[in-house]
């Protein structure tokens, strides 16, 4: 019998776009013969859709046309499955559609990469592919993770936060960062991904413009030291926190100071289609030494097991050529493209590395039901509040 897996993607994100390119090259390579694959196209309001339609790349171009010929559902617990219900219910006629044994969440950014959609996946009881909630959660929150990889010995940029409120008086606000940092200075919201509303700032002019922007996007705003003499090697890992292994690695190829958003994603769709992060331009194997391949993917799985991730994540790391130092950038839990490209190398083909994500979300499954998440108790059945003075004394 099939497993019968939905696929979720879209969702209240800047990066809802990147989120469908990603989902819709997965279905494509998903074993027919082991799958049923579901889409649950989630919209930037969070509405369900689910349909044919949603297989085809193209359709997207025109998204009110394309949901009109869809099913809009929500999702139903009902024991070890989620059941498939349209939405609103028809008072005459069939209302459930089907159900899932796994979700296969594939999105992007905050509101859904960020932890949001594996809880509303975790109450429907439902096995799920990627990371947990608190390893998705860390992995979007820069800073945060920053911290964790200080813990574990891994090195990163000094950083400093900033908030709205800061942002209330940005001359002292400035005249904060030049104190703590040195221009160049590159300023990131805390929480996004693709490289959105992040900008380096070679002087306070610039600074300024660099905080609006990013301001724009985040309460919360990241500023640390631009390395200017700079190469980006990136690795993805495969696995869980018991055991991983890393990818082959690869150099993302850019004029800029950094790899941009454009970069990722426009001008690849203009040369050859919605390609995702496939498109970029890129050296793979990376132009390295032995040793510092090694280094790279030694320090990538101890990043993705530190943070608890499972699936494959992919791991940004920067060399400094000026110290010739590598740091450690940023880690994204579900990666653009699902970092296929870094698989096929080490010959692992799309198809092989989607089931292996899914074997990974059944073992961690089998393992939680292992555990007791709840248990009884006669706390209330003595209880009488007497109005709203609760039980705290």
């Amino acid at each position: 019998m099939k497993i019968q897996l939905g696929v979720m993607f879209g969702g209240n994100s800047t990066e809802h776009e990147i989120s469908i390119i990603s989902a819709v090259q997965a279905m494509l390579s998903l074993d027919r013969e082991k799958y049923d694959v579901i889409p649950l196209y989630i919209t930037k309001d969070s509405h369900f859709f689910t349909g044919e339609a949603l297989f085809e790349i193209k359709n997207y171009r025109d998204i009110p046309k394309l949901i009109a010929k869809c099913t809009e559902v929500t999702l139903v617990r009902e024991g070890d499955v989620a059941g498939i219900y349209k939405f609103p219910p028809k008072a005459f006629g069939k209302n459930r559609l089907g159900h899932i044994d796994i979700a296969f969440p594939i999105v992007h950014g905050t509101n859904t990469e960020d932890g949001v959609l594996a809880g509303y996946i975790e109450m429907l009881g439902l096995p799920y592919v990627g990371c947990d909630v608190a390893s998705s959660a860390l992995g979007m929150d820069k800073f945060a993770m920053k911290a964790i990889f200080r813990e574990y010995g891994i090195p990163v940029l000094d950083s400093k936060l900033y908030t709205t409120t800061d942002y209330l008086d940005i001359d002292a606000l400035m005249a904060k960062i030049e104190d703590a940092f040195s221009y160049p200075v590159i300023v990131k919201p805390v929480n996004l991904g693709s490289s959105i509303g992040i900008s380096v700032a070679a002087d306070r002019d610039a600074l300024k413009k660099s905080l609006d922007t990013a301001f724009s996007f985040a309460e919360v705003v990241l500023v640390e030291r631009a390395i200017t003499n700079l190469r980006e090697i990136n690795c993805s890992v495969l696995g869980d926190r018991f055991g991983a292994e890393a990818s082959e690695c690869e150099e993302p190829i850019t004029e800029d100071e950094m790899l941009s958003f454009e970069d990722k994603y426009i001008a690849g769709a203009k040369d050859g289609g919605a390609k995702g992060m496939a498109s970029v331009k890129r050296k793979i194997p990376a132009p390295i030494s032995d040793e510092m391949r090694t280094e790279i993917r030694e320090m990538a799985v101890k990043a993705f097991r530190a943070l608890g991730c499972s699936g494959v994540s992919r791991i940004d790391f920067m060399i400094d050529c000026d110290e010739n130092k590598l740091y450690l950038n940023e880690i994204n839990t579900i990666p653009g493209s699902l970092s296929f490209y870094l698989w096929e190398p080490l010959g692992v083909k799309y198809t092989e590395l989607l089931d292996r994500m899914i074997d990974l979300a059944m073992k961690r499954q089998r393992a939680r039901n292992n555990l007791t998440f709840s248990f009884e108790s006669n706390v209330l059945s003595g209880i009488s509040l007497g109005g709203a003075k609760g039980t705290k004394r």
